[in-house]
């Protein structure tokens, strides 16, 4: 794996903080406010015609203090030539897009993409007269014989939504350089501190500031990364024109959860490893999917491009019924079921893959697990004792139930 060469723990703790003088907070406070006055007209119109820059206090809606030091510490730690905060994941994925086509362009998905990320493409990009196409996620620099002259972007994850693949993400980024396509990667799953994408040749970073960055899942976040300055302006004012915000709380609970991410993230590794290991040697799973596990799908490329590794991922259980699994997941008593994750605490959920490019024929059942920071041997005997469920004969018709498709 590639060593760190910039000291992001130091970041982690120093940036962003008050400015230096005798009695002050160690955190910048809560800050709200949407109007903004000026003293002069002339100053007025100096704030308004910078508005779309982060530092400069026009009107609540463009950012203030607190949001702008957010901005500068994670444009830091991604190495990013600016950041502009939205108020989601989500948001922060559909702004990209929107901001990077036009009608008539064709659009680049890798097919594990998240759920919402295909949402989006199929329904709101087809409504603009994009033509979207899914492609293998491991097709690497293979993209190139994909390409139309209309080809404006390529939008990808590492790893994919729920089987976990990892891209060969310079390959793509390379190919995309030389033919003038713009490349955007949702990086949310190994966050700033195990990969930097930007540094791997990729135009536009985003992610889930309310996955590890805010930790503790009580905060609702995006991030929007560019290493380029030009590429950059477009999107802060393509989020600025849709005016999406992202609240002063959230922006307080993300600037203090990044205090503690390297910390958390470490834990999160080491737990997630632990129970991704054992969890392989169960005689009810038949393959584990996470990129830190040799064979794993993408797995030398995770080796070349992370630090490290999230406690997320997913577990293919040998073929049974939807109704075993169900009964398998109620019977957790440590693990939650809900979307989302890099919270403190650990979570599963069924999920049923969708596929376009290629159709998802792996025979048995797949299960995502967050692993949080309860004791490991704890989870472990929560699992031994629901196992068992995941082979049993009684029920071997298999039940079509609503489970999750593509998780958040």
């Amino acid at each position: 794996m590639p060593e760190n060469t910039s000291c992001i723990a130091n970041t982690l703790v120093q940036a962003g903080r008050p400015e230096h003088r005798q009695g002050r907070q160690v955190n910048l406070p809560i800050e709200l406010g949407s109007t903004v006055v000026f003293d002069t007209i002339e100053a007025f119109e100096q704030a308004r015609d910078h508005r779309y820059e982060t530092g400069v206090n026009y009107y609540g809606r463009y950012g203030n203090t607190a949001s702008f030091e957010l901005e500068r510490m994670l444009a830091t730690l991604e190495h990013a030539a600016g950041v502009t905060l939205t108020s989601s994941g989500v948001a922060a994925i559909s702004l990209s897009l929107l901001a990077l086509l036009k009608p008539g362009d064709h659009l680049l998905v890798a097919d594990h993409v998240y759920g919402n990320t295909r949402a989006f493409c199929d329904s709101v990009l087809a409504r603009m007269n994009v033509s979207v196409e899914y492609f293998d996620p491991m097709t690497g620099a293979g993209i190139r014989k994909l390409l139309r002259p209309e080809t404006a972007v390529i939008m990808f994850e590492a790893p994919g939504s729920g089987t976990f693949e990892f891209p060969d993400i310079a390959g793509i980024a390379r190919v995309a350089r030389q033919a003038g396509v713009s490349t955007v990667l949702d990086g949310t799953w190994a966050g700033p501190v195990f990969c930097q994408p930007l540094d791997l040749g990729v135009d536009v970073l985003v992610y889930s500031a309310s996955k590890y960055i805010s930790g503790h899942s009580d905060c609702m976040m995006g991030v929007i990364a560019s290493a380029d300055a030009d590429m950059h302006g477009t999107l802060r004012r393509t989020v600025m024109a849709i005016g999406d915000k992202t609240g002063s709380q959230e922006v307080f609970l993300a600037s203090r959860g990044l205090r503690t991410l390297k910390m958390r993230m470490l834990v999160a590794q080491q737990a997630g490893l632990e129970m991704a290991r054992w969890l392989n040697q169960q005689d009810q799973v038949k393959r584990v999917l996470h990129p830190a596990l040799p064979d794993s799908p993408g797995h030398r490329f995770w080796k070349r491009d992370c630090t490290g590794a999230a406690g997320l991922f997913g577990v293919i259980f040998h073929p049974c019924s939807d109704t075993q699994v169900n009964n398998f997941v109620n019977a957790l008593e440590h693990f939650a079921i809900g979307v989302s994750w890099g919270g403190f605490e650990s979570l599963v959920l069924p999920v049923k893959p969708v596929r376009s490019a290629r159709a998802w024929d792996e025979a048995g059942q797949l299960v995502r697990f967050n692993i949080g920071f309860e004791d490991t041997e704890s989870l472990k005997a929560d699992l031994q004792s629901a196992l068992p469920l995941l082979n049993s004969q009684t029920d071997t018709a298999t039940q079509e139930v609503d489970t999750y498709v593509e998780q958040d």
